[in-house]
């Protein structure tokens, strides 16, 4: 006979399950991560901590048991790191590799923690893991001492905004707990500490393998009296500052379910709102008020930091995904140029000139870097003169926009203050970075009103301006196709001005060599110097290899589509390399000629031309007049 089941066991559960819930909701949430130099111990730590927490299942207890026989590093005893570097490869190595993420919580507090890898080869996993967190927990082996990854991930932590830091000293099993080592430990990273923007510091002494000063206080060490672990992290207090902030809400998505209901859905970054609220829209700058705040089907009297949330407004206005709504009377500033702290993510470097896609919140924009300021020498704090940003590099730039953008200083209000730039072609993310303050000439330089414009100029030269744009290899035959070009439109009347390479390279870039980086500003010059010739009404012909796309994708943005002409002379390397009117294919490949494209450094061809021109079999003349007739299509004032 089948039993039935109790309705009283059933009700009973429910309200149990109800009442845990309602309690988890109150609890406030913290992000921490660990990191220092590598075998630290941060996965130990992490692993003893939910263990000894009781966070983790039965089965789990027994599967850790069972691998750390098979792969652990305690012999017999439990290896705590296996609960948190799930890779294979880094169980083989005993590392971590990846950003691992645990959730557990305690009476008092949830908690999201971050396991950074130590390698230096992963630092831009550690930004990835730092970029959230509210915490950060910097492990020394306390028979080490103060290493250099030490060194470079406090001031990673220092420069992405986190206020409290724990100093934990740990292994302090491996140095019989002495007292005088920790004192010696804290002295040394004190010395670190006033270079760094932390607003508290607290050293605790702990053997993450044994749980010394973890979650219970440590039996050996009698003399160390502040908190352990994790009662530091149950009470330090993270959220006043963003709580106590003005409202920003970035536009994740519009909510459309029916005809009727039209919401704004997102999650609170920081402050807070009620309904009746005013509101400002960003970048437009409408005003409205706060009609509604819903939670799936729930209304809400309040809504407030690192909340996710539907707002209804009182009168329809234009948002949408990528704008923000902000306290009415405090919004945030907007801009196209601003200063930044950036660290470089991607093996292909970084370049002053070069363009890429900036992701803020929820906010696309095309961007590039302006100026490479300095960059850090994290080992001893000294700033560096470059102008590229190589693997891990960590630099203040500045960086400019299409478009103007809402946002805020990241040391304010990290969620409007954090960004990322996404490589055009790849879509890899190559960079991550915090804003500092806008450049304030984007506000206080503006273009002025000429009384003679363009259509005014062209009128005068009886045709509109142009450029065509030449690139190719070396010896491709650039320069002849364009000189010869220029003859024939000259005889027709028009206006004309041929910028070479060797040319430019005698005055306006004198200064630049052949590296990538000036190769990069070289481009940048001359598109822009294009793009003023061109607005005099001059048709403008350009001679330069311009061996990469990002850079002619650059020159082409400055210019409206009919204005520009990209024309490959397709001429293969054995060809030019057979010509080598100037011997540079000769001396390049005895080493003699560095960075020369097509040997040493890359030619990347165009992929979709205005026109290529093949140069074997076909005369100098036939190819002018194939580019006379594209260039002049058009160009005659109607």
């Amino acid at each position: 006979m089948e039993k039935q089941s109790n309705p009283n066991n059933h009700k009973e559960m429910q309200a149990r399950v109800d009442t845990y819930v309602d309690t988890q909701s109150q609890l406030d949430l913290l992000r921490f991560i660990t990191c220092g130099s590598v075998d630290d111990g941060k996965s130990t730590l992490i692993g003893r901590m939910l263990y000894e927490a009781q966070m983790i299942f039965e089965d789990q207890v027994t599967s850790l048991q069972s691998d750390s026989k098979k792969v652990g590093t305690q012999g017999g005893d439990i290896d705590f790191a296996l609960l948190v570097d799930g890779l294979a490869a880094e169980r083989e190595q005993g590392i971590t590799i990846d950003v691992a993420y645990r959730f557990f919580n305690t009476d008092l507090r949830k908690f999201i923690v971050a396991d950074t890898p130590g390698h230096e080869q992963y630092t831009r996993n550690m930004v990835t893991g730092a970029s959230t967190a509210d915490v950060a927990i910097i492990l020394i082996d306390a028979s080490q001492g103060v290493l250099t990854q030490t060194r470079r991930h406090s001031f990673i932590a220092s420069l992405l905004g986190i206020e409290h830091v724990v100093l934990a000293v740990n292994k302090m099993d491996l140095v019989s707990f002495s007292e005088d080592q920790f004192n010696a430990i804290c002295k040394e990273y004190q010395a670190l500490r006033k270079h760094l923007a932390f607003k508290s510091v607290t050293p605790i002494p702990l053997s993450a393998l044994k749980g010394d000063n973890v979650i219970e206080r440590s039996g050996h060490m009698d003399w160390y009296q502040g908190p352990t672990l994790l009662g530091f992290l149950e009470t330090v207090d993270i959220r006043e500052r963003l709580n106590q902030h003005a409202f920003r809400f970035p536009v994740q998505w519009v909510n459309r379910p029916h005809a009727n209901f039209r919401g704004f859905s997102g999650t609170v970054v920081a402050g807070s709102i009620r309904p009746g609220d005013a509101i400002r829209a960003l970048p437009s700058g409408q005003i409205a008020s706060i009609d509604r705040i819903v939670l799936s089907t729930n209304d809400l009297d309040q809504a407030v930091t690192d909340q996710a949330v539907t707002l209804t407004l009182d009168r329809e206005i234009d948002l949408s995904r990528g704008d923000l709504i902000v306290a009415a009377d405090a919004p945030c500033e907007v801009s196209d140029q601003f200063e930044a702290e950036l660290v470089w993510m991607d093996n292909e470097p970084g370049y002053v000139g070069r363009r890429y896609i900036l992701q803020l919140g929820t906010t696309m924009a095309n961007a590039s870097l302006s100026e490479i300021k300095f960059k850090y020498d994290v080992n001893n704090f000294k700033k560096l003169q470059g102008r590229e940003l190589c693997f891990n590099e960590i630099a203040n730039i500045q960086i400019t926009l299409d478009a103007e953008l809402p946002f805020e200083a990241y040391i304010d209000c990290p969620g409007l203050g954090a960004f990322v730039l996404i490589d055009r072609y790849s879509n890899a993310t190559v960079a991550a970075g915090m804003i500092r303050f806008a450049l304030r000439r984007s506000s206080n330089v503006h273009k002025q009103a000429l009384s003679v414009d363009r259509v005014a100029r062209e009128k005068l030269s009886g045709h509109r301006g142009r450029v065509a744009w030449l690139t190719g290899l070396s010896g491709a035959g650039k320069s002849t196709i364009a000189s010869a070009t220029e003859k024939i439109l000259h005889e027709q009347g028009y206006r004309t001005y041929i910028l070479d390479g060797d040319n430019v390279r005698h005055g306006l870039s004198k200064d630049l060599g052949f590296t990538v980086a000036d190769r990069v500003e070289n481009i940048r010059r001359i598109a822009e110097v294009a793009k003023l010739m061109m607005d005099a009404g001059v048709i403008v012909l350009t001679a330069f290899i311009s061996p990469f796309r990002d850079e002619r994708d650059m020159a082409k943005s400055l210019f409206e589509p009919d204005d520009f002409l990209e024309v490959f002379i397709d001429t293969p390397l054995a060809v030019a390399e057979e010509r080598d009117p100037k011997g540079l294919y000769k001396k390049a490949r005895s080493g003699k000629l560095p960075n020369f494209t097509g040997i040493d450094s890359e030619y990347q061809p165009p992929e979709n031309p205005s026109l290529t021109l093949e140069t074997e079999g076909r005369t100098v003349e036939e190819l002018a007049k194939i580019l006379v007739k594209l260039i002049s299509n058009d160009t005659q004032n109607k």
